[in-house]
C-alpha cells in the first residue's frame, strides 16, 4: 500500500510539474486566443467620434487609422474585425463583461490601465496639447491655466494628465467635461470655454477641417502613448496582436496606413519601461 501510495504521489507530482512547465513555456495558453479564433472575429470596442483614429465619414461609414490597422491585424490573424461603438466611460465594464474583446481607439497607455488591463506594446506616440481659437490666450505654463476656462472630454487621457499635473488644484475648477471632444470644440467655437485640452493627433486632424482656426499653445502635458487594451488575463491574445503589429511594420503595411492618415510614418512598437 505504501509503495502504491508513493507511486500515486509521484505521478501526481509529475503531472503538476509538467503543467507548470508548460505554463512557463512558449506553448502556454490562457485560452484568450482560442476564444477569438473559435468565434472567428475580434470584437473591437471604440469611440466612433475620435478622428482620425476611428470615426464616421460623411456617409456614416466607420473609417480611421485604428480602423485600418485593426483590419490589417485581423487579416494577419485570420479573423474578422468587428467594430462595436461603446460608451467610452464604460469601456472597462464592456471589456470585463466580454461584450468586446479589446479596446482599440487611441487609448492611452496610462499607469492605471497598465495595472488593470493587459496592454499591447505602445504603437503610436501622441501628446496632450492645449488648443484655442483666440490668439490672445497665452498659455506657457500650467500656472497660466487658472486664468482660463478649459474644455475637455470626460474620462479622457487629457483629463487624466491634467489631474496628474502639479498645478491641477489651481485650475481644476475651470474645467468643463463634455461627453465628446466634438462638444468641447463646439463650446470653444461658441466662446463657452477659452481653450481645450486634447490629443494632438485629434486636434491636428480637426484643425484641417476648421481652416486651421485652432492655435496650439506653448504648454502641453507631455507624451501620451497609445496602446490596445485587453482583459488582464488575456495575455495570449495580447501577444498575438503584438506579433501581428510587428509583421505589419516589417512588411510596410503599417507605414502605408500611417502615411494615409498622418502624411508620415509615426507607428512605433515599444515595450514599457
Amino acid at each position: 500500500m505504501k509503495r502504491k501510495a508513493l507511486l500515486t504521489v509521484l505521478t501526481l507530482a509529475l503531472v503538476c510539474f509538467c503543467a507548470v512547465g508548460l505554463a512557463g513555456c512558449g506553448g502556454s495558453s490562457d485560452g484568450s486566443w482560442s476564444y477569438v479564433k473559435d468565434n472567428g472575429e475580434l470584437i473591437i470596442g471604440l469611440d466612433d467620434t475620435f478622428a482620425p483614429m476611428g470615426f464616421r465619414d460623411n456617409d456614416g461609414k466607420l473609417v480611421g487609422f485604428d480602423i485600418d490597422m485593426a483590419r490589417a491585424v485581423c487579416k494577419e490573424l485570420g479573423v474578422k474585425a468587428k467594430f462595436q461603438p461603446i460608451d467610452w466611460d464604460a469601456k472597462e465594464m464592456e471589456l470585463k463583461s466580454k461584450n468586446i474583446d479589446c479596446i482599440w481607439n487611441g487609448m492611452s497607455a496610462t499607469k492605471e490601465r497598465q495595472e488593470k488591463m493587459s496592454l499591447s506594446k505602445k504603437y503610436l506616440n501622441n501628446k496632450i496639447v492645449i488648443m484655442t481659437t483666440d490668439k490672445n490666450v497665452s498659455i506657457k505654463s500650467a500656472s497660466d491655466l487658472k486664468k482660463y476656462k478649459i474644455g475637455t472630454q470626460k474620462d479622457s487621457s487629457a483629463l487624466e494628465m491634467m489631474k496628474a499635473d502639479s498645478k491641477y488644484d489651481s485650475f481644476k475648477d475651470n474645467i468643463t467635461e463634455y461627453d465628446t471632444y466634438d462638444e468641447a470644440i463646439l463650446a470653444l467655437k461658441a466662446g463657452r470655454v477659452d481653450c481645450i485640452s486634447i490629443d494632438q493627433v485629434l486636434g491636428n486632424y480637426k484643425n484641417t477641417k476648421m481652416d486651421n482656426a485652432l492655435i496650439t499653445c506653448d504648454y502641453n502635458f507631455g507624451n501620451d502613448y497609445y496602446a490596445i487594451g485587453f482583459r488582464k488575463s488575456d495575455v495570449e491574445l495580447t501577444n498575438k496582436v503584438n506579433d501581428a503589429l510587428q509583421t505589419l511594420i516589417d512588411n510596410g503595411t503599417a507605414a502605408k496606413i500611417s502615411k494615409k492618415w498622418f502624411g508620415k510614418d509615426i507607428v512605433i512598437l515599444e515595450d514599457y519601461k
